[in-house]
């Protein structure tokens, strides 16, 4: 059960001191309720937020907490590449090893921001975690389906806020395409058709991983490995290309599902497959398993729920592109999906249903569109941020985030496995039919990584 009291604890510890110092100084603190109405945070509520990784995404998602929280702790393991966000907040304390930071500012820490490669994830959000650290996660939520179980069960014991970074799931437009299933109206759905048109490869440059090159001076390299097996300094694993290799990243299909396919995840209450199956031109996995295929089509079967029925879901990437019969190709984005049931259908974006309507234009013309019954929320990080202060989940918690960040997963083991029909076992996490795939499950980490 969810224990607001333990999720706010150290909030209200440090709150309780500056109340005290305020005190004897003759300073009044106003209570955050006073000032509600003008939405800003008082300085009482203020959450002390460190990050780690703190380049890209990293830069981003401190931006977005920056202007409610205090920033007391930065962490990168490249200069190079987090030296804008060092920069810009002079005020926290610079670190490159995420563990020492977390030894030695464990009590002024409140919550983390992770946004390191997919393949670091798991090891520092459970740290923080593990030291009552509310997270904020980025997407995927993991580099594998153990290491996802493991921040769940994580979170659930030391009670914290957390919050993977699939910014469209607190749109309003997720909400509208929910309400619209909800209301029946495309009827039962059956066939998800969703696309995502970048290519997230690296054929290209396996002939180059024989060259060798000097480690650069701004580079931590044996931090950013991490839990990853060693392996010589290329230049083309990074900054920015790590999720070409499947040893850091998860390829378009992790690095896009839980963006293109949050929405009907949320409105089917899909869970978890019964099977998984991928297919890919040009690509042999044997030897070239380092990398992904330039595109991929990758199917799941779903079984029925509820009042629902079953749902098969086809997932296309890269250079495979989407061909429905009787859909005009301008009407299924480059990156989105094409939910189908036996009423009609319903088109829209990435990143939380965006554009959403249905089809053909008749249809969404007259369509009578139902009240809203969902909530909106300001933002998605906001939404974390109010969820720490409030002692509730935020929308996207790893209960959610978790099991949708599987699907991707599954999908990476598929291609791994190209062609043959994986059985999954949710619950047990293994493969009915298939052994072999079992050890993508959970590939062992560097000695000192491991979670």
């Amino acid at each position: 059960m969810f224990n607001a009291k333990r999720v706010t604890v150290s909030l209200n510890r440090r709150r309780f001191l500056r109340l005290a110092t305020a005190s004897a100084a003759g300073v009044m603190i106003v209570p955050r309720h006073v000032v509600a109405a003008s939405g800003r945070t008082p300085p009482s509520e203020r959450l002390n937020i460190a990050g780690i990784g703190i380049g890209g995404m990293g830069r981003g998602d401190l931006e977005a907490v920056a202007g409610e929280s205090n920033l007391v702790a930065l962490c990168d393991v490249d200069l190079a590449r987090g030296g804008e966000t060092f920069a810009k907040y002079p005020q926290a304390r610079r670190y490159r090893d995420f563990r020492r930071m977390l030894d030695e500012m464990e009590s002024q820490i409140d919550a983390v921001v992770v946004a390191t490669p997919d393949h670091t994830h798991a090891v520092a959000a459970i740290a923080a975690m593990k030291r009552g650290k509310h997270v904020y996660c980025e997407k995927p939520l993991a580099h594998s389906i153990y290491e996802v179980r493991q921040m769940m069960k994580t979170a659930r014991e030391h009670q914290v806020v957390t919050q993977l970074g699939n910014q469209g799931h607190s749109s309003d437009s997720i909400r509208t395409f929910c309400e619209w299933i909800w209301d029946g109206a495309i009827g039962q759905v059956h066939t998800i058709h969703a696309v995502c048109g970048a290519v997230n490869s690296a054929l290209d440059q396996l002939g180059r991983l024989s060259e060798r090159h000097e480690v650069p001076s701004t580079l931590e390299w044996d931090l950013w490995l991490g839990p990853a097996a060693e392996r010589p300094y290329h230049p083309a694993f990074l900054p920015g290309t790590w999720r070409r290799w499947t040893p850091f990243g998860n390829g378009t299909v992790g690095d896009w599902i839980c963006h293109v396919v949050d929405p009907v995840f949320w409105a089917l209450d899909l869970g978890a497959p019964t099977s998984v199956q991928a297919k890919a031109r040009n690509y042999d996995p044997k030897t070239q398993g380092l990398t992904f295929p330039m595109g991929e089509i990758i199917t799941y079967e779903f079984p029925a729920k509820g009042k629902r029925g079953p749902v098969t879901l086809h997932w296309y990437s890269g250079t495979e592109k989407l061909h429905v019969e009787g859909v005009a190709e301008d009407d299924v984005e480059r990156t989105g999906a094409l939910v189908i049931g036996d009423k009609g259908m319903i088109a829209y974006g990435s990143h939380g249903a965006a554009r959403v309507r249905l089809l053909p234009e008749e249809r969404m013309r007259e369509y009578k569109r139902p009240a809203q019954t969902l909530p909106r929320v300001r933002s998605h990080h906001r939404d974390w941020l109010d969820a720490i202060r409030h002692g509730r989940k935020a929308g996207s918690d790893f209960t959610y985030g978790g099991p949708l960040t599987e699907l991707g997963l599954l999908g990476v083991i598929a291609i791994r496995m190209l062609g043959t029909k994986l059985e999954w076992d949710a619950p047990a996490m293994r493969f009915r039919n298939n052994a072999e795939a079992d050890r993508w499950l959970n590939p062992p980490a560097r000695r000192g990584w491991e979670v």
